[in-house]
C-alpha cells in the first residue's frame, strides 16, 4: 500500500513560468517531479497546494506525492536538495494520512506583497520600487473593506476555468517594516488566479489618490475586472504560509 508524503519547500520564482506544469515552459513542479523521479527510480507526480503565477515566489509551498513506504525521509530531502536547482529548497518531507490533500485539506493561504518607496538596489528583485507618494493609511482603510467581501470577481483573471469567485478573506492589511518599506498581507481560504496582484494594483491607485474609497467599494461590488487597477508586477509577490488542520 502506498503512503502519502507532504513536501514543504520554498522557491525563487524568477526563472519559472509558475508552479504548475506547462507544455514548453519550465516550472517548479516540473523540476520537483524530475528530482523525485530520479531519486526514487520511477515517475513521480505531485499535487501542489495551489499555483503561483510566473515570477511569483514561495517562502512556503506544500505538495504531496504517493509512494511505497520510505525508510528515511530526511535522507530523501537531503538528496533532493542536492539535485534540485539552487532556487528551489526542500525544508522537509513527512508521511501524512492518505486522507490529507495538499490542496483541498489546506484551510488558508497567506501572501505578502512588498513595496519600497526609495531606490534600493538590494530590494529591486523582490520588492516593487515606487516613485510617488502613497497614503498607506487610506490603503489600509480600503483593504479592511475586503474582509466583508464574498465575491472577488473584480480581481479575478478573466477567461479562466474557475467555477466560483467566492473567497473568504480573513486578513488584509499594509504593514510597515522600516521608514521606506511596506508589505501587504492577505490571508484567505482560497485565491483566484492573479487576485492578489489585482488587489494590490487597485489599492495602489487608492494610495495615489486615483481611486476613492467609495470608488473602491463600487469596483468590488461591480465584479468587473476591467474596472479594477492594473495587476502589480509579479516579482514582489510571495506565497508566505499555508495552514492545515492540527492533525498535520
Amino acid at each position: 500500500m502506498e503512503q502519502r508524503y507532504f513536501i514543504n519547500f520554498s522557491y525563487d520564482g524568477t526563472a519559472y513560468a509558475g508552479w504548475q506544469r506547462q507544455p514548453q515552459a519550465m516550472t517548479v513542479q516540473q523540476k520537483l517531479e524530475e528530482g523525485l523521479s530520479l531519486l526514487l527510480g520511477t515517475e513521480v507526480e505531485t499535487v501542489g497546494a495551489g499555483r503561483t503565477d510566473a515570477g511569483v515566489h514561495a517562502r512556503e509551498m506544500i505538495a504531496h506525492f504517493d509512494f511505497s513506504p520510505i525508510n528515511d525521509v530526511e535522507q530523501l530531502a537531503y538528496r533532493l536538495n542536492r539535485v534540485l536547482p539552487r532556487d528551489i529548497s526542500v525544508k522537509r518531507i513527512q508521511p501524512v494520512s492518505n486522507e490529507l490533500h495538499a490542496r483541498f485539506s489546506a484551510t488558508s493561504r497567506t501572501y505578502h506583497y512588498y513595496i519600497h518607496t526609495e531606490r534600493n538596489p538590494f530590494l529591486r528583485h523582490y520588492s516593487l520600487e515606487t516613485h510617488y507618494p502613497l497614503d498607506f493609511d487610506l490603503m489600509n482603510r480600503a483593504a479592511a473593506l475586503l474582509l466583508d467581501v464574498a465575491d472577488f470577481a473584480a480581481f479575478a483573471k478573466i477567461h479562466t476555468d474557475v467555477k466560483t469567485t467566492l473567497c473568504a478573506v480573513t486578513t488584509a492589511r499594509w504593514i510597515q517594516t522600516d521608514s521606506t518599506s511596506w508589505y501587504f498581507e492577505i490571508t484567505a481560504n482560497r485565491f483566484l488566479r492573479n487576485m492578489v496582484r489585482a488587489v494590490v494594483g487597485t489599492l495602489i491607485n487608492v494610495g495615489r489618490g486615483k481611486t476613492s474609497l467609495e470608488e473602491f467599494q463600487q469596483i468590488v461590488a461591480g465584479k468587473n475586472r476591467s474596472s479594477a487597477g492594473d495587476s502589480a508586477p509579479a516579482h514582489a509577490l510571495f506565497l508566505e504560509k499555508i495552514t492545515y488542520p492540527p492533525i498535520i
